[in-house]
């Protein structure tokens, strides 16, 4: 267990297995710099590739990023003709799947079966699940998250992102998207206040707070090196999405030896959700 005064850090990429360029910015990242966690779509193109390479690097924790927007789900859509189309493809709209899935009771047991199918087909790869998290932090929404924590026991669930940033540190690191910065950091402030009294109840490990939120897929150099110094005594977490050709600035940072000449001199401990 770390002191008090001691600074820890998840680095953790979101979207592992979405297709070749994640993942090698992920494993380039993981060898070449300071990402310590990624987090796997279970259902998307490059997740057989994925596993391969988690398994060729075992020091890379890695984790289950459930999909239940803008993505492909584990069971056939005659199984859960509410969630997706003939596809099975999950919508691609927040507002719209955020509002079915809390007010749609009959949805409920199909979303159940489909969280199921995903965490199936995680564990059957044999990787150890470093920690839970979801595609645009649907793991929060107040449906999910009660249904994760009623089956969190038979679903192996130890560790989990409570995605809340500081909005007052995030203005001061970056400007711009004032109106993004604001819904989302007030949205999931109330969801993670909700969800972290049952985490504590039922013994569930997560950073204290999760910087990257705010960012809008901004996460670049200039960012991390203005965050490292701010960095709070406790867990951390910074997510990113890397890649080598949409977010490569992400990746860049990722690796950048300025950023992990000051990691080194900042005395901040790189570590994955296993470790908390």
């Amino acid at each position: 267990m770390a002191s008090p005064e001691t600074r820890r850090l998840i680095v953790n990429a979101d979207d592992f297995g979405l297709s070749s360029s994640v993942n090698a910015a992920v494993i380039r990242a993981h060898r070449d710099g300071i990402l310590t966690t990624a987090s796997l779509m279970v259902n998307e193109p490059g997740f057989d590739e994925a596993v391969r390479l988690a398994q060729e690097n075992p020091q890379l924790g890695v984790g289950l990023h459930l999909t239940f927007l803008m993505g492909h789900a584990a069971l056939p859509p005659e199984k859960i003709p509410g969630l997706v189309n003939a596809r099975g493809e999950f919508s691609n709209s927040p507002v719209g799947v955020g509002m079915n899935y809390f007010f749609k009771r009959h949805l409920r047991e199909q979303l159940r079966a489909e969280i199921h199918a995903q965490f199936e087909k995680f564990h059957a790869t044999g990787l150890t699940l470093d920690h839970v998290n979801g595609h645009l932090h649907l793991h929060l929404h107040p449906t999910i998250f009660k249904i994760l924590m009623a089956d969190a026991d038979k679903l192996r669930i130890t560790q989990l992102r409570l995605t809340r940033d500081c909005r007052a540190r995030s203005r001061r690191l970056s400007r711009g998207n004032l109106f993004y910065k604001v819904s989302h950091a007030a949205i999931f402030d109330f969801l993670s206040r909700r969800a972290k009294k049952v985490l504590r109840a039922k013994k569930i490990r997560h950073a204290q707070i999760t910087f990257g939120l705010l960012q809008d897929s901004r996460v670049d150099e200039d960012y991390v090196l203005q965050l490292l110094p701010e960095l709070p005594a406790g867990d951390s977490e910074l997510y990113s999405h890397p890649s080598l050709d949409k977010f490569k600035h992400e990746f860049d940072a990722l690796v950048s030896p300025r950023v992990k000449l000051a990691v080194e001199k900042l005395g901040i401990q790189l570590i994955r959700y296993q470790d908390l």
